[in-house]
């Protein structure tokens, strides 16, 4: 194929406008690179990749020559989870640095509100009471993250940036060391990465190695009266040893951003909960600018028979 000659992807979202959301970047971006709804495809076998979300059920069966699909969010755990997914197409993602420093700064925020006791000054603040609260060290505070990918590594310098002492659980030892920080891999890290702290931190990435690992036996390593900021997979956190943990004050708040059912049911049991700090899946987002360039990027990378930059090792999950 000339490497110049168009390409061209579909929208695949059973949830989402993805043309109205990203379609103006795209255009703009790029002539060569035509992206185009499932109903405005005459064609099924020219499509040859999908930008995705949420994919529908039997969304993949029109394209007999899918080689790319990318999913706009950091996670693609759905999308290589979906039965329809081609075995052939590569798997790639967004990497939106921008997105990594939005997860930092939440990430950062949660655990200032709970150590500098917000929540407590509103409540006196409400009440006329000026009673300041005591403070400690930065340094004496240890916080526990969970994953070192392009958002761990950005939430662990934002923490460290504050002085913060910082634990790391992560698959291998990093290229680059930040200095005060301590990195743990390999077998039982994220127990030990738990151990003492009084904040844990969750930014893994959905595998069948992490599902369910915010549990009862990792609560218990930490320090008691320890709180959670959960921004990774909602199937990472067993909801009953959550509530349990918080019951028997193992765990004195936490922090979702992130659910098994999203959005999280108005009959939910956590919306009533006041120990909780409960956000619509808001912790970061990708920018339709730094969307365009990659997906622009990566489908003429297929289209030249170059490497994809942002693919994901299937076997790893990420």
């Amino acid at each position: 194929m000339p490497a110049q000659s168009p390409i061209l992807g579909v929208y695949l979202s059973a949830t989402a406008d993805l043309d109205a959301l990203y379609g103006a970047a795209l255009r703009q971006c790029a002539s060569d690179v035509l992206l185009r709804r499932p109903d405005q495809i005459d064609r099924p076998e020219d499509v040859r990749f999908a930008i995705c979300w949420e994919p529908g059920e039997g969304a993949f069966a029109p394209y007999p020559n899918l080689g790319l699909a990318m999913s706009v969010a950091a996670g693609v755990d759905a999308l290589l989870a979906h039965p329809g997914l081609p075995d052939a197409a590569v798997v790639a993602r967004v990497r939106d640095p921008h997105q990594a420093e939005l997860m930092a700064g939440y990430a950062v925020h949660e655990v200032l509100h709970y150590e500098r006791g917000f929540a407590e000054m509103a409540r006196n603040a409400a009440k006329a009471r000026w009673l300041p609260l005591r403070m400690r060290a930065p340094g004496s505070v240890q916080v526990a993250v969970l994953g070192h990918g392009t958002m761990g590594r950005a939430v662990v310098t934002g923490l460290r940036a504050l002085g913060f002492s910082v634990r790391v659980a992560c698959r291998g030892e990093p290229a680059e060391r930040l200095p005060g920080v301590s990195y743990l891999s390999g077998p039982g890290a994220v127990a030990r990465a738990a151990e003492g702290a009084q904040y844990l931190v969750n930014v893994l990435p959905l595998t069948a190695e992490t599902e369910n690992v915010l549990d009862a036996a990792l609560f218990a390593q930490l320090a008691p009266a320890a709180s959670l900021v959960q921004i990774g997979r909602g199937e990472h956190l067993v909801e009953a040893d959550l509530e349990a943990a918080l019951d028997s004050g193992q765990l004195a708040a936490a922090t979702l951003d992130v659910f098994r059912a999203e959005p999280l049911p108005p009959e939910h049991r956590f919306w009533q909960d006041a120990r909780l700090r409960i956000t619509p899946h808001v912790a970061s987002d990708s920018l339709p600018e730094v969307v365009a360039e990659q997906v622009v990027e990566t489908a003429r990378a297929l289209r030249d028979g170059r490497p994809m930059i942002c693919a994901v090792d299937r076997a790893r999950g990420y």
